[in-house]
């Protein structure tokens, strides 16, 4: 099969060795496939896949079944999408059959492609690792990003009035046309947001550079959950801020959890959140998909930070 890796900084659309498929795991041929930040990052050579994973691309997917075990839930052609450790980007992926759910309603492949990961994540993170609660306020760091897309659209389905930081007007009027109550822009600076403030929980992609100003922002037994390093690793924190206000902080990824926990999670999405994308609640806010043949442009789209929501890359349009 052909895959997509990222060698020395290059990506390179080569035959690999296509993977076997084992006890409780189905194969899928792959009509399209997500694109995530951690994707230019694994192309770098500053994500490497967890130990035991595919040097393959890809945290996402849609496609159809082409084998799966006598007892799997799942039988050839079924249309799913999965969330994925890596190898998204390929002819074929082999996944865990519980880290896979039918597509959901009203999508195509190419759209549902672009929803296991910024939703799983979204939802890991916000209901249940700070365990949000119908009423308290969210703040969304880089609130037009997948996540913040997927997050906005959670928050306003569950009865949270949130808040984003983005980098244009644009995007700031893209995140109030999925439900975002306002925002500011990073040019303007951030300090804006206390207009806003407090917050119960803070959902952060950048880190250290906004470590400060979170700490100011967030409200009593608030939670500060931070899923990415953008802005940096070293923070000097107020801990007295810390402990007078019970903050609670919170260190998220999702590609290294468990087998198990992530299936928990797709089980969680599938009853809580994907019945949603019928009743129009939710959507995939895809902006762009690219024939395999562009993903330079795809990635060079990504990077450029100009992106609001979604970008997919189509491995198999005939399936697309």
């Amino acid at each position: 099969m052909k895959a997509l890796q990222g060698v020395e900084g290059q990506l390179e659309w080569s035959e690999r060795p296509a993977p076997t498929c084992g006890e409780g795991q189905i194969r899928i041929r792959v009509a399209a496939a997500g694109l995530n930040r951690a994707d230019l990052l694994q192309r770098a050579g500053l994500y490497p896949p967890p130990p035991g994973v595919t040097d393959i691309l890809g945290l996402e997917c849609a496609g159809v079944v082409a084998e799966a075990g006598p007892a799997s839930r799942w039988k050839v052609g079924d249309r799913v999408c999965a969330l994925l450790a890596g190898g998204g980007m390929a002819e074929e992926v082999v996944v865990d059959e519980r880290h896979a759910l039918p597509i959901p309603p009203g999508l195509s492949l190419v759209e549902a492609a672009a929803v296991p990961e910024v939703y799983a994540t979204a939802w890991l993170n916000l209901f249940c690792l700070a365990g949000l609660q119908p009423g308290e306020k969210v703040l969304l760091h880089a609130g037009a990003s997948g996540v913040g897309s997927a997050g906005i659209q959670l928050c306003k389905a569950f009865g949270n009035p949130c808040w984003v930081s983005v980098g244009s007007a644009d995007r700031l009027a893209y995140c109030e046309s999925l439900g975002a109550q306002g925002g500011v822009l990073r040019g303007d600076g951030l300090e804006a947001l206390r207009d806003f403030a407090p917050f119960d929980v803070v959902l952060d992609p950048v880190g250290a550079k906004y470590a400060q100003l979170n700490l100011q922002l967030l409200g009593q037994d608030a939670r500060w959950v931070i899923i990415g390093l953008m802005g940096g690793r070293e923070a000097n924190l107020d801990l007295a801020r810390l402990l007078t206000k019970r903050i609670s902080i919170i260190g998220s990824t999702l590609r290294s959890r468990s087998a198990d926990s992530k299936a928990r999670l797709m089980a969680d999405l599938e009853q809580k959140v994907w019945p949603l994308f019928g009743q129009g609640k939710l959507s995939p806010r895809l902006e762009r998909s690219y024939p395999i043949r562009d993903v330079e442009a795809a990635f060079a789209a990504l990077a450029s930070n100009t992106v609001s929501g979604k970008l997919a890359l189509v491995i198999d349009p005939s399936l697309a």
